[in-house]
């Protein structure tokens, strides 16, 4: 029993510097998620795109990161998550440079693309090492970690990239994740540990359906106001391509019930309750916390007449507030259950979303539109961790792959279809407010005192969509159940990756 536990505290000692290792990574590709929204009007001109081409290169990622997800979880299991995240930071970072070196707004999407699916391949090992390396009484805190830098990172984004961006271009968004890729390189493949390997099949008819069926269902949104709703081309409608998207998801579903290899989605990881409902609390935040920055950034940029690094700074607080507190709640939640936390910061982010949007008019000043801010921030705070934790406390290390996958590609499906509807929702917004006063918006130029009611109130009337829709996370926080006290290794998740007896007996 000695050696066993002298076994973990080392494993412990050694775990941590192989999650800083990781999250370098981690916290690049999540910075990429929202550090566009900020660079958009600068885009725009350089490019001379319009704002549903420069919406896709955020949506593009988005998606080419989710889709593979499933596939990625798994890959990590069969080849190593170490072997994989190497790769996939290798492809991530040579596709930042080919993103900066764009030169038209088309080429820029394809390299986002490739980015994305540098990402797809990176970020389930992540989850997947947490899982296996840390016993499970302290993963509440190697959970907190990870949730401080995926708070801190996804609302970090548009305050760098407003400083890059007003420096050196908006190029350089991108550009600057060619160091960072390098050093996150050789620390991964100097600190991570090879773990042992498990045989997949690989479901590649379920691959299909839910690229196919998510492409149609994010396209159709995105796309159905900038074709009214009407048809795209020939017998193709928006809402034939919604409908088709949605029948090709079902039916990918019904192929994972009844698919007698190894499917994507192992539905039998839904048998666990909480697993569950932090799919679902996290599809809802992955849906919110996208969409918030467009329209503020939009706002601040056009309404207000700042710059993008002055534009950027009103995230400063939320940032601030978020990355210093998680840490804290990874280890409140550990020793209690997670979902007060959970509930409470649910219910904080749609209050902060509903304020925001019902005050961003041209002359509110500044100390009140950084309150709403300031909650988003810990609002922010209160979901990560608890609701990382509620979820994957329970995964085996034989599945700590195939949850991951499927939880970070909850979260990642959350993100993309937020992405498409914030771009309708504006459209939309804007249509109904100004009509086609906005054609005469320059992007990064304030518009004329005329349009400024408007345009505001479009931007803010946005962030009641992602204000609703974080309310399903809440609904689904309220049932989470307490999870079992845990201590020591499972059978089957040992430091090392072998029975624990195997450990004692060594």
């Amino acid at each position: 029993m000695t050696t066993q536990r002298s076994a973990e505290e080392q494993t412990e000692i050694n775990a941590w510097p192989a999650l800083w290792a990781l999250v370098i990574g981690f916290f690049m590709i999540l910075v990429d998620s929202t550090i566009v929204s900020v660079a958009i009007p600068a885009i725009m001109n350089g490019l001379n795109a319009d704002l549903d081409s420069v919406v896709w290169v955020n949506s593009a990622y988005l998606l080419a990161f989710a889709v593979p997800l499933l596939i990625t979880g798994r890959l990590g299991d069969r080849f190593g998550p170490r072997r994989i995240y190497l790769a996939g930071l290798t492809v991530f970072t040579l596709a930042s440079v080919w993103c900066g070196m764009a030169g038209s707004v088309e080429m820029l999407i394809m390299a986002r693309v490739l980015q994305g699916l540098g990402a797809a391949l990176m970020t389930p090992q992540t989850m997947a090492v947490i899982t296996r390396i840390f016993p499970p009484e302290r993963r509440g805190a190697a959970m907190g970690l990870w949730g401080s830098v995926a708070g801190v990172a996804t609302l970090i984004g548009p305050v760098l990239g407003g400083l890059l961006v007003d420096s050196l271009g908006w190029e350089w968004i991108f550009f600057v994740n060619a160091p960072v890729g390098v050093v996150g390189l050789i620390l991964a493949y100097r600190l991570v540990p090879r773990l042992p390997t498990n045989s997949h099949s690989f479901d590649f008819l379920g691959v299909v359906l839910s690229a196919a069926g998510m492409f149609c269902l994010v396209f159709g949104i995105q796309e159905g106001q900038t074709y009214d709703w009407g048809t795209i081309a020939g017998p193709i409608s928006v809402w034939f391509l919604i409908i088709t998207g949605v029948v090709l998801l079902v039916a990918f579903l019904l192929w994972q019930r009844y698919n007698r290899k190894e499917p994507l989605v192992p539905l039998g990881l839904f048998k666990d309750r909480n697993f569950s409902l932090g799919n679902t609390s996290i599809f809802a935040m992955g849906f919110a916390i996208t969409t918030v920055a467009i329209p503020l950034m939009l706002y601040a940029q056009n309404v207000r007449g700042f710059s993008p690094t002055e534009g950027a700074l009103l995230l400063t607080p939320m940032a601030i507030i978020s990355g210093s507190l998680a840490p804290l709640v990874g280890r409140l939640v550990q020793r209690g259950n997670p979902k007060y936390m959970a509930i409470f910061g649910f219910s904080a982010m749609s209050v902060s979303l509903f304020w925001l949007g019902a005050i961003m008019t041209p002359d509110m000043p500044v100390w009140a539109l950084l309150l709403p801010i300031s909650l988003l921030g810990l609002a922010s705070a209160g979901i990560w961790a608890p609701v990382s934790l509620t979820a994957t406390r329970n995964l085996p290390r034989s599945s700590a792959g195939a949850g991951s996958g499927v939880y970070n590609t909850t979260r990642q499906v959350g993100a993309v279809l937020g992405s498409s509807a914030i771009a309708a929702m504006m459209l939309s917004r804007l249509a109904a407010n100004i009509g086609d006063g906005g054609a005469e918006a320059v992007p990064g130029q304030q518009l004329s005192e005329a349009l400024q009611p408007g345009y505001a109130a479009a931007m803010g009337q946005s962030l009641f969509l992602p204000a609703t829709v974080i309310l399903i996370g809440l609904g689904a926080a309220l049932f989470f159940a307490r999870p079992q006290p845990r201590t020591g290794w499972a059978d089957d998740e040992s430091p090392s990756g072998v029975p624990a007896e195997t450990n004692a007996a060594k």
